[in-house]
Formats: structure tokens, sequence, C-alpha cells
């Protein structure tokens, strides 16, 4: 696993954080002084993509998303042992990563140039740095991963899409093993003033306040930015080669509200069949102990409709018996990215037996009334996880792992 978050830039420093609470949301830094109703966002501090392993050239050829795309799969595939051409064939090795809004960077400096400086002032790389395809083409390159290669683009539930995908295509015998996740870098005047002028962001300007999943004062989501990288692979080429396995992805639902553009179905029942999708493939059975990273995004409507999916999905005992949390307390939402960073805390919480906690929360909403784990970690131990997703057009999206035991 590899990742790149506003809580840190590897994924010991990440858990590290998470576990203990804290709290990457802070002031805008970059353009402090646009005149914007949003004040705060979860951006990525003292990221040096030359000391993180990339070229100057790599630098100047990708966009932002791309630079914590490729270095995050860098991360995740030096933990993998994976070597393509040694260990995996290259045709073998498959690249599926995603991203909600790709180069968004690259398209406001290349507008601006086109406006200032015509036809002429638009750089030969606009569009092989804007293409929301590029954080996985590049990757291939680096890897020599000569196998599928997938991008989704399914806003909010691209990385977990990703990841869904790749399992599904590592099921059916596609490839050996799978760089998947999402990276996002979207944190700019352009896609604050769109998601605030849509009624979606958060407008406290305390962060410590902002972003309040579950909690009844919320009042939007807060943006985040990063990535999130897993290297999925087939049970017996991991056991084969003596790999350590983190968890077993068992499971993968994906449905559509049908609804409305923005906002979710608001009776959760769609949704429900994603988590229950999720559940029945991974033979979960009433009792055992499960943890939810919940998408939980602070809006008003989300958090109550994903409180009701819940429970339609696992029935009302089961469903106050989980452990929930909110991981975009501590880091904003990270659009494409955030269901493969959510999916990565959720293994480690398997592995570590910590329930991440949903910080914020001091006045529960009685519309969300199951248990979020507020404020604190909660040491546990739990047979299954789930991270759920859910992105604009009623995409919803839920992986399931399970703790692997030989």
């Amino acid at each position: 696993m590899g990742g790149i978050t506003p809580v840190g830039n590897n994924v010991r420093d990440i858990w590290q954080a998470v576990s203990n609470g804290r709290r990457g949301i802070e002031k805008i830094r970059g353009f402090e002084n646009e005149e914007l109703p949003v004040h705060v966002a979860g951006q990525v501090k003292d990221f040096d993509p030359i000391a993180a392993g990339l070229s100057k050239s790599d630098v100047r050829h990708y966009d932002l998303f791309c630079q914590y795309a490729v270095v995050s799969a860098c991360e995740a595939m030096a933990q993998s042992g994976l070597e393509s051409g040694v260990n995996i064939e290259p045709h073998r090795l498959g690249v599926y990563i995603g991203s909600g809004i790709g180069g968004i960077n690259t398209f406001i400096t290349q507008t601006r140039n086109h406006l200032e400086q015509g036809t002429s002032g638009v750089s030969p790389l606009f569009i092989p740095m804007m293409i929301a395809n590029m954080g996985g083409g590049n990757t291939a390159i680096k890897f020599n991963a000569q196998g599928p290669n997938l991008t989704v683009t399914a806003a909010c539930a691209t990385s977990t899409n990703t990841v869904g995908e790749a399992y599904l295509a590592i099921q059916a015998g596609r490839a050996d093993a799978i760089i998947t996740g999402g990276a996002e870098a979207a944190v700019n005047q352009l896609a604050i003033a769109g998601f605030a002028n849509c009624r979606a962001l958060a407008t406290g300007e305390d962060p410590a306040t902002a972003c309040l999943p579950f909690d009844k004062r919320r009042g939007g989501f807060v943006m985040g930015e990063g990535a999130g990288i897993l290297v999925l692979e087939e049970l017996e080429h991991a056991l084969k080669r003596g790999a350590d396995i983190i968890a077993e992805v068992v499971g993968y639902g994906h449905t559509c509200d049908a609804y409305h553009y923005t906002a979710p179905r608001p009776d959760g029942s769609v949704t429900s069949r994603c988590i229950a999708d999720a559940l029945s493939q991974a033979g979960y059975r009433e009792g055992e102990k499960l943890y939810i990273n919940a998408h939980g995004t602070g809006t008003q409507m989300n958090d109550a409709a994903e409180t009701k999916a819940i429970k339609l999905a696992l029935g009302e005992d089961d469903a106050k018996k989980a452990s929930i949390s909110s991981s975009k307390s501590m880091t904003g939402h990270m659009l494409g990215a955030a269901g493969a960073v959510e999916l990565i805390i959720s293994a480690l919480a398997l592995r570590n037996g910590l329930i991440p906690p949903t910080i914020g929360l001091e006045e529960p909403d009685p519309a969300c009334d199951l248990d979020y784990t507020p404020l604190k970690a909660v040491e546990k131990e739990v047979d299954i996880a789930i991270s759920n997703s859910l992105g604009f057009g009623g995409h919803n999206a839920t992986v399931a792992i399970r703790k692997y035991r030989q």
C-alpha cells in the first residue's frame, strides 16, 4: 500500500495520524486572498516529488495528481516486493488507477495561457498532462506493467470502483497483480468555487469544526487531495513468492441511485444493496465483528442516507453492533482518491485491531444513531471490514476485506 494525504505522505505516517485522531484540515494555503466562501481544506504538506523518487523530467511532464499517483505507487510496489520481469511477467501486471477530475491544475494554467497568448501559448504537454488516465499510464510505464490498464472516473466513488474492478479482473484470470487506487489534486480556486456554488462545501472558518461527519452541526464537506494505491495480487501467486499479505479482498458491490445528479437517494435503499452485495460475496455472517469505514462526508443528506443504508443492509441489530468511522473528519474529502485511502485505513484497522475515530463528533445527530467511534480510537479486534464510497451521479461502491488466515 502507498499513500499521500493531508495527514501524511506515506502509509506509516497516515496510520499514525488517523489512529491518533490528528486533523489534516487547515486554513487554505496558496490562495488565501481569493474571495471564496470556503476557508479550509485538507492539503498535502511537505511533498517533494524529487525526494520521493521522481525525476525532474517526470515533474515537468506530470500534473500534480499524477505525481501523487506515481509516488504512492512507488511506495506500494516497494512494499509488495513485485518486480516486472523478475517475479511477475510484465503482461500479467496491470494498472487500474482512477481520478475524479484529473489534471485540473494543468487545465487552469493552459486555459489562462490560451486566453492571454492565443494558440501558440498552449503547451504541447497540455493534453497528456490533463487527461485522467495518465495516473495509470505513467504508473504502467514506471513499472513496465503491460497487462490490463483501466481508468475509472466515478466522482467520489472512483477509487473504490478501481479497486473493486481490479479484484474482479484478477478473479477472472486477466492478471496476477494489479496496481490500483486513485489520485486527486483539485484544491484550487476553480474547483472550490464550483463545489461551493453547488452548496456542497463547509463554509466554517475554524478547521476544528469545519468537517463534522454525523454531527448535527455538520454543514458540508471539506476538500482534500492526495492519492491511495494498493497492490492486489492473486492469492496463489502471492503465496508462492512469500508475499506479506495485509488483507484479503473478498467482496465488491456497486450500484447507482438513479435519483439526482448530486444528492443521494434519501432512503438509502440503493446504497444498501451495494453494501449487502459486497458483504454477501464476503460470506458475512450475522454476529461477525464488522468495521465500516463510512463515506461520511459531513453533508446533511449524505450522512443520514448512509446511516439508513447501513441499517437496511445489516438489519437494525447488527448495524448497531458495527464499529463505524469517517476518515474524512481528518483528511477531508479526497474525491477520487478517497476510497482507496479509506480502504488502506480499513486494512490497517483489521490488521492492528484498532478502530480509528470520527473526530469532531461531539453532538450526534439523532438521524445518525449508530456507533461512529466519536473522538478517540477504540481497540477492537474485527473479522471483516468494508469501505463505502458514494459519488455525485448516484454512484455507490463498497469493497469488503477480511483478515488473511492461511
